[in-house]
C-alpha cells in the first residue's frame, strides 16, 4: 500500500518538475519588420514567465529585478523591435498595436513557450490584453503591472496628478503643450517634475532606470503615444480595453505603486472587473515598482506564480 501510495506521489509530482526545455542566454528572433532580441535568465523547472516592457519605444533594462525569478522558473526578457538591442527598422508602419501583438505570439513560437506566464508593465500590459483576446493557449495567467486599460481615465487621473504639481510647472506645462513646443527644454524639464513624483521615487534613479529613458525610442513613443505620459495623441490614444477584462478567465495579478501614474483607485476598477484577479498595492513606488521596491516586488510576483501553479 506505501509502494503504491509512492508511486503516485511520484507520478503526480514528475509531470511538474519535467524541464522546460529553455536553457539561459541570449539571441534574435526573427518577427515581422526584422530581428527582436532576447535573453532568459534561468534555468528552473516552473513555468517560464515572459516580460513586456513599457514604452511604448523603451527598452526591458528597468525589468531587471525580475531575474530573481529564474531560481525557480526561466524568465524571458525581450526587447521589442525598434527598442533597446532590437533592430530598429526606418518603416513607421511597423508602429502599430497589431504587429505588436503579432510579434508577441512570433516570439513565443520561436522560443518554444507553450506554457507561460505573462507579465506586462504599463503600455506592455495593453499589449498583454489585447494578445489574450486572441485567444491564445498556453497562457496560465497575467501579470498587469501598473496597467494602461482605459487612455480615458488614464488621461483624466493625469489631470489630477497634474494638478497637484506646482502652479509654475503647471504653466509651463499648459503653454508649451498649447504651443506645440514640448521639444524644449523648459518644457522636458517640467516633464521631469512630474516624473519624479509618478514615474519613480527612487532619488538618485537607479541606473538600469537612467538606461531605459536615456535609450527610448522617442519616434516609436511619439507615434504610438504621445509627447509625456500625461499627454496621449498617438494612435493609442483611443485604447479602451477594461471592459473586455471580462472575457479573460485566467487568474490575474494586478500591481500599482501607492503613487503610481496608475493611480490605485483606478486598478482597483480594472481588478473588479476581471473573474479571477488579485490587486497588491505597494506602498513605497511610483510607477516603476520593480525599481522603488524591487525586493518587495519580487516576492508579490512570485507569491502569485506559486499560488497559480499550487492549483493546477
Amino acid at each position: 500500500m506505501i509502494r503504491r501510495l509512492l508511486i503516485l506521489v511520484v507520478l503526480t509530482v514528475l509531470p511538474a518538475c519535467a524541464d522546460v526545455g529553455l536553457e539561459p542566454g541570449e539571441g534574435f528572433v526573427d518577427v515581422t519588420g526584422g530581428r527582436v532580441w532576447y535573453r532568459i535568465v534561468g534555468s528552473g523547472t516552473a513555468t517560464p514567465v515572459i516580460l513586456l516592457h513599457g514604452g511604448p519605444g523603451a527598452p526591458s533594462y528597468y525589468l531587471k529585478p525580475l531575474e530573481a525569478l529564474a531560481d525557480e522558473r526561466p524568465v524571458v526578457f525581450y526587447d521589442q523591435l525598434g527598442a533597446g538591442h532590437s533592430e530598429n527598422p526606418a518603416d513607421t508602419s511597423l508602429w502599430n498595436l497589431s504587429r505588436f501583438v503579432e510579434e508577441l505570439g512570433q516570439v513565443r513560437e520561436a522560443l518554444g513557450l507553450e506554457e507561460v506566464h505573462i507579465l506586462g508593465h504599463s503600455w506592455g500590459t495593453m499589449l498583454a490584453v489585447e494578445y489574450m483576446l486572441e485567444r491564445p493557449e498556453g497562457v496560465q495567467s497575467l501579470i498587469l503591472a501598473s496597467p494602461a486599460l482605459s487612455v480615458s481615465r488614464w488621461s483624466d487621473d493625469a489631470e489630477q496628478l497634474l494638478a497637484a504639481l506646482p502652479d509654475s510647472v503647471q504653466v509651463i506645462i499648459r503653454e508649451h503643450e498649447a504651443a506645440g513646443t514640448m521639444d524644449s527644454s523648459e518644457y522636458q524639464g517640467a516633464v521631469m517634475e512630474y516624473y519624479a513624483r509618478y514615474m519613480s521615487r527612487s532619488d538618485p534613479w537607479t541606473p538600469d532606470t537612467d538606461s531605459t529613458f536615456a535609450q527610448l525610442n522617442e519616434e516609436i513613443y511619439g507615434q504610438m503615444w504621445g509627447p509625456s505620459e500625461f499627454t496621449a495623441t498617438g494612435s493609442l490614444a483611443t485604447f479602451e480595453r477594461a471592459e473586455a477584462l471580462s472575457e479573460i478567465d485566467l487568474p490575474i495579478l494586478f500591481t500599482t505603486g501607492r503613487y503610481d501614474e496608475a493611480v490605485p483607485e483606478t486598478v482597483e476598477y480594472y481588478a473588479s472587473l476581471a473573474p479571477d484577479a488579485r490587486l497588491v498595492i505597494l506602498e513605497n513606488s511610483a510607477h516603476l515598482t520593480m525599481q522603488d521596491e524591487p525586493e518587495r516586488y519580487v516576492e508579490v510576483v512570485r507569491n502569485f506564480l506559486r499560488e497559480v501553479e499550487s492549483r493546477r
